[in-house]
């Protein structure tokens, strides 16, 4: 199993080494396996293998979303490249289980994590996606998307992702403060409370800043 999650670490760290600045690169991989693994160890009923495996190539189909602006979902297309690959140097088994957590990590799908794994995987995703590092994130998307510094919650939930209105702030109310209440563990839970309220702290300072 060591050279099987070697070989997936060199498969992935190759397909994210592209110009991919919008907050997904491999640094964002090797933090969600930190997460993933630290969840594990809480939860000792998950196979750590599978998680550690489905962690790393989780974003395997990142970059083609990136460049459809979206139209590609990376988690369903990243599942089928995850299996075909992992069919080259594991068991069906293996691949199956892997895909299926990757196929159901995504925030905007409707597929939900049907088993501990998968559940892990999501939330070590979103974890990465709340604090300081989750603020820090926001503002890469929204650099590389052309987005504006700030805006108001209005301006920002009246218009379109991918715009100029589409700033951190934007993420922030449409999906990072939404993320505690939707975490499926409950280490990771209890952890995504106290990052929310950092990132919240930080967004009351900046509309102070910038709107009175």
């Amino acid at each position: 199993m060591d050279k099987l999650i070697e070989l997936s670490e060199i498969f992935i760290k190759n397909k994210l080494c592209t110009h991919l600045a919008d907050g997904h690169d491999f640094d964002h991989t090797c933090r969600v396996v930190n997460h993933a693994l630290k969840l594990c160890s809480q939860i000792p009923e998950a196979d750590r293998n599978i998680v550690h495996l489905a962690a790393l190539l989780h974003d395997i189909a990142r970059p083609q979303e990136f460049q459809s602006q979206g139209s590609i979902d990376h988690a369903a297309a990243g599942a089928v490249i995850a299996r075909d690959f992992l069919l080259e140097h594991s068991s069906p088994i293996i691949a199956d289980r892997v895909a299926q957590a990757i196929a159901e990590h995504r925030f905007r799908s409707d597929s939900k994590p049907s088993s501990i794994e998968a559940m892990i995987l999501y939330d070590a995703d979103k974890l990465d996606s709340l604090g300081a590092v989750g603020i820090a994130r926001a503002f890469m998307f929204a650099a590389q998307a052309g987005a504006k510094l700030h805006n108001s919650a209005e301006e920002a939930l009246s218009n379109a992702p991918y715009s100029r209105h589409d700033t951190a702030y934007r993420e922030y109310l449409v999906k990072l403060s939404k993320l505690p209440d939707l975490m499926f563990t409950a280490p990771a839970k209890k952890y995504a409370d106290d990052l929310n309220e950092f990132m919240k702290t930080f967004f009351m300072q900046l509309n102070q800043e910038i709107f009175n």
